[in-house]
């Protein structure tokens, strides 16, 4: 009989949240959206079974014209659709291991900084504002350059110019609950700091770092469509950035290969918005109170 009431006090809150996401009408456009999204690119490419880089017909090939070609070629005869069913594994893979980087740092440094305040909050505070005044496209696109340009040199430099807004909120979230009760019983218990710090303060920081986390991936899918965008990505991986990049000379003829990988990027991002949106009504109880 004791663990009915228990189990009840973990799923309330899951179950509340959930009631409040489904009840708002884009964020669960937005779920949708992101899940045909997801499956589209985990299981076209293997469906289609066409690669990015062969030539497959005709330069400039307009969409819907050839059955074999249905979004048509780009100005060197690639597939379109074989571009967009390929280069969106790239394109969200970059955004999620950014958005991990930028979480890690930021809530590293945000929670170190909100925890323990003093000169350990005046030094990560003036390196946050540091990175924050950066130019982060020209900090991103030096950092690739200085390097091979590589997915993986792409991802850790995305990592490296967002995480300032992560810190700040991370280390306000600490600020406000360390001094709380909870906090204050565990540490008259003996609790060591990396305890407190991880089993006390951060799951209860958590609902407005997942919310951030998750607007995150939309800023990390732009950020790399636009290095791509300019060349300072891995020409050997096709993505949806690459794509608009390699036909941008050629938008005027060849108008569908820019438009269609524009349009994705716009879907997922615009979805992933929308499930942040959501996210931040269900994970704040000062809403579920309206």
């Amino acid at each position: 009989m004791s663990a009915t009431p228990s189990n009840m006090q973990v799923l309330s809150p899951l179950r509340e949240a959930w009631r409040v996401f489904s009840r708002n009408k884009a964020a669960m456009l937005g779920l949708l959206l992101l899940v045909c999204v997801t499956l589209v690119m985990l299981l076209g490419p293997g469906l289609y079974g066409v690669k990015p880089f062969e030539i497959m017909g005709a330069p400039f090939t307009e969409p819907f014209t050839d059955r074999k070609l249905w979004l048509g070629t780009d100005y060197l005869g690639r597939d379109i659709l074989a571009g967009m069913l390929v280069g969106g594994r790239a394109t969200v893979m970059v955004g999620l291991a950014a958005a991990v980087i930028t979480v890690s740092i930021g809530v590293t440094v945000g929670s170190l900084a909100g925890y323990f305040g003093g000169w350990i909050d005046s030094m990560l505070s003036r390196l946050t504002e540091l990175f924050q005044v950066l130019p982060a496209l020209l900090f991103a696109m030096v950092l690739v350059t200085l390097f091979e340009p590589s997915l993986g040199v792409v991802i850790v430099a995305i990592g490296m110019v967002s995480w300032t807004g992560t810190a700040r909120l991370a280390r306000a979230e600490f600020m406000r609950l360390r001094g709380l009760e909870y906090v204050s019983a565990a540490r008259a218990m003996g609790a060591s700091h990396l305890r407190l710090m991880l089993r006390e303060i951060l799951p209860n920081a958590l609902p407005p770092l997942i919310v951030s986390a998750t607007l995150i991936i939309g800023v990390a899918i732009l950020f790399e469509a636009g290095l791509s965008f300019l060349g300072l990505s891995d020409p050997n991986v096709m993505s949806w950035g690459l794509m608009i990049g390699a036909n941008r000379r050629n938008i005027l003829e060849c108008w569908w290969a820019v438009s269609f990988p524009g349009g994705a990027i716009f879907l997922t991002v615009l979805s992933v918005s929308l499930v942040g949106d959501g996210l931040n009504d269900a994970l704040n109880p000062k809403l579920h109170l309206r």
